[in-house]
């Protein structure tokens, strides 16, 4: 059973709240939001319950109110209204566990999710900072990014890089996407990225010019996995007395290891090195926060689908206590 008493932010007795977030709109390939189901089926509650953990889960949120009807891209951006209100309602869902002591624990779902669940840690959490697993950057603005897919620009909006403006109709009685988020602001100094290798070059001059601790897989091979999660706590959380928000993207991983992901890229974290990230970051006692992003269980042959949300499982596991000894 893990030792949880360490963890200083969490109320006890210590309790995870599990979002469920099938959703997909952040990107155009089916089957992300078949991710959460998928790791929930796996026995993810009962697995969190033998380390000690009450767990509240009232099943997955499945937005029934809104609706993917009368999207048009807005500019290049792909889904806004139906991301912004999905968003912004995680952000509710979080923000209300955090505000009762909970730890939530996210599951997606597209990384556009951050979104709202970094906006719901800042409502409880104004000086918390994000660590991001992942193989991309996702601070592309509207302005710079290719594809317009807005799994790939979350950070931009939480660090006010990509405000509302940005997004403006002209429609002057319709609400503008992600208006909600002008009041959240996620200083870039409190972000740091671990396991990046794939980074437009957009993302790259906006990582140089707000000095974002960003440490690609050129890192952990120079200085191993270790060393690299204490430079990157100590970029963001130097005291090692604020909370700490994690956002773990399976495509940090390699692709041998979590396969059934979206936007696989060769290079990646090994097993451990993942699963290492986790260990550390829960000893820290401050996490508030856990995000388990991509997995997407309709890309690969069941052999791999399964072997992603056991992965996927098993981080969550070792980010909530669970040890080698």
């Amino acid at each position: 059973m893990a030792s949880l008493g360490n963890l200083k932010f969490i109320s006890d007795p210590k309790t995870v709240a599990i979002v469920g977030c099938p959703f997909s709109g952040g990107q155009p390939k089916v089957g992300v939001d078949e991710g959460p189901i998928h790791l929930v089926d796996a026995g993810l509650v009962e697995q969190l319950t033998e380390l000690g953990w009450q767990v509240k889960f009232d099943g997955h949120h499945q937005f029934e109110d809104i609706s993917a009807e009368s999207d048009p891209p807005i500019g290049k951006l792909k889904n806004p209204r139906l991301v912004s209100k999905v968003t912004e309602a995680v952000a509710k869902a979080v923000g209300g566990h955090a505000q009762q002591g909970q730890l939530p624990l996210t599951l997606g779902g597209d990384h556009s999710l951050a979104m709202g669940t970094i906006a719901g840690t800042l409502s409880k959490y104004p000086d918390a900072c994000v660590i991001w697993i992942d193989a991309h950057t996702d601070i592309n603005t509207p302005e710079t990014t290719d594809s317009g897919n807005i799994h790939g620009m979350p950070l931009a909006f939480l660090c006010s890089l990509a405000d509302s403006s940005s997004t403006k109709i002209a429609s002057s009685t319709e609400q503008t996407p992600f208006e909600w988020l002008d009041s959240v602001h996620l200083d870039p100094s409190k972000l740091a990225y671990i396991g990046l290798r794939d980074i437009d070059a957009g993302e790259k001059a906006i990582l140089r010019k707000h000095n974002i601790a960003a440490f690609s897989m050129h890192e952990v091979d120079r200085y191993g996995i270790g060393q690299v999660v204490e430079m990157a706590i100590d970029r963001v959380n130097p005291g090692r007395e604020k909370p700490i928000h994690l956002s773990f993207d399976v495509d940090a991983l390699d692709p041998t290891v979590a396969p059934s992901t979206g936007t696989p890229v060769r290079g990646g974290l090994t097993f451990r090195e993942g699963h290492y990230i986790c260990e550390r970051l829960f000893e820290t006692g401050l996490l508030v926060a856990v995000d388990l992003m991509e997995v997407n269980p309709s890309l690969k042959d069941a052999q791999d689908v399964q072997a992603t949300v056991a992965v996927g499982c098993s981080l969550v596991r070792a980010a909530l206590g669970e040890t080698l000894l």
